[in-house]
């Protein structure tokens, strides 16, 4: 059984910076994808970008493209999300998610397993 803890959500002012982190226990992350999906108020939970640990490759959505940032620590099974520039617009509370063999964009059904879920607050 995988567990994910995300941790390095707040506030922040737009144009700002943070950095979420999703670790893991239970297993190691190898041969898995790990995602970040979030949820705004009043939305969906989106997939937002992800990152497969076999062979380092990453899928990002348009809207988070050249400030948003995924890279992954083999050492502490712990999944980083940098996230620059950042507006109103990625107010939400965000989830990192993790599935076996996965590359590319998916839904939430197809993930096995979920974070409890960091709230990041972007304020104008």
């Amino acid at each position: 059984q995988v567990q994910l803890v995300e941790s390095g959500g707040g506030l922040v002012q737009a144009g700002g910076s943070l950095r979420l982190a999703c670790a893991a226990s239970g297993r190691t992350f190898s041969n898995y994808q790990v995602a970040w999906f979030r949820r705004a108020p009043g939305k969906e939970r989106e997939f937002v970008l992800g990152f497969s640990w076999s062979d380092a490759s990453t899928y990002y959505t348009d809207p988070v493209k050249g400030r948003f940032t995924i890279s992954g620590n083999n050492a502490k099974n712990t999944v980083y999300l940098q996230m620059n520039n950042l507006t109103p617009e990625d107010t939400a509370v965000y989830y990192c998610a993790g599935r076996l063999f996965g590359r590319g964009r998916a839904g939430v059904g197809e993930y096995d397993y979920w974070g409890q879920g960091t709230q990041v607050t972007v304020s104008s």
